[in-house]
């Protein structure tokens, strides 16, 4: 695992906090009842550290929203969710009315738009405070086995840097472990680095 300093750390995690309220807070409209995520829990690892045990997902197959975002450095992001968990909270953002087997229909355009969500008010938190701007694709959503789903994460070899965020998502009281995953070049891990201390020494 990669260390950070304690400063470094702090402001990372006080920054995806700021980004996790913010996504909180529109996916509390989307759905029509409060919605929680937690304080994220930050790590670095290098790409071959990165396994179920990291992940800490329990489950078989995983549901993968993908995003990438561009500017001073770029980061791959992806927001991952045990199979079952996904189709619950799907469940929650498309109304309780839908059957249990209709609910794969939504799956695919509920889970890109729980991700936009997610992925966009964490980098745009980022772009904040770092006072820097990014781009971004539109997301993408896949199911697949966690083993494919870890060797597809970790098949850029360009990308040996990833950050790891565990959230908890609570929806009306049912609470659901997601994970964020970003994976950065050497560069791009580098220039954030920077971009973060210069951020310290402007506070």
């Amino acid at each position: 695992m990669i260390e950070l300093t304690e400063l470094q750390t702090d402001a990372l995690a006080e920054v995806f906090n700021v980004g996790a309220g913010h996504a909180a807070a529109s996916l509390s409209e989307i759905v029509g009842d409060e919605v929680l995520l937690s304080v994220p829990r930050i790590a670095f690892y290098r790409r071959s550290e990165l396994g179920t045990g990291v992940l800490a997902l329990q489950g078989e197959r995983i549901g993968a929203v993908r995003q990438d975002f561009s500017g001073p450095f770029t980061i791959n992001a992806s927001l991952l969710f045990t199979e079952d968990k996904a189709l619950e909270i799907v469940r929650e953002m498309i109304g309780s009315q839908v059957s249990v087997d209709d609910l794969v229909d939504f799956e695919h355009e509920a889970m890109c738009e729980l991700g936009n969500i997610i992925l966009n008010a964490c980098m745009s938190a980022v772009a904040n405070m770092l006072d820097i701007e990014l781009d971004s694709t539109l997301p993408e959503y896949a199911v697949d086995q966690m083993d494919t789903v870890i060797d597809e994460l970790t098949a850029d070899l360009g990308q040996p840097i990833v950050l790891v965020l565990h959230i908890d998502l609570t929806i009306e009281k049912r609470e659901t472990d997601g994970v964020l995953v970003f994976l950065l070049s050497s560069a791009s891990f580098h220039e954030l680095i920077a971009a973060i201390d210069r951020f310290l020494a402007r506070i």
